[in-house]
């Protein structure tokens, strides 16, 4: 299952380092972030609940980007 989320996020650089994290989470199939629509697209993987697993994946991106933000 795919979702786009509207994300707020300063730069492209840590628009690649969020697309990186959100990569890595548990639960994520793929996922990319396009900097100039502000948007992040996740494929969740088979069975994965997308509330739970996007929690996580904000957790990673504010690692790399403490005052981003995911709407979901």
């Amino acid at each position: 299952m795919k979702k786009t989320y509207k994300i707020e996020v300063d730069c492209a650089n840590c628009a690649n380092l969020m697309e990186e994290a959100a990569k890595k989470t548990a639960g994520v199939a793929n996922a990319t972030v396009n900097f100039m629509a502000l948007k992040m697209i996740v494929e969740f993987e088979e069975g994965q609940e997308p509330k739970k697993v996007m929690k996580e994946v904000l957790k990673a991106c504010r690692k790399v980007e403490p005052d981003c933000e995911i709407e979901f």
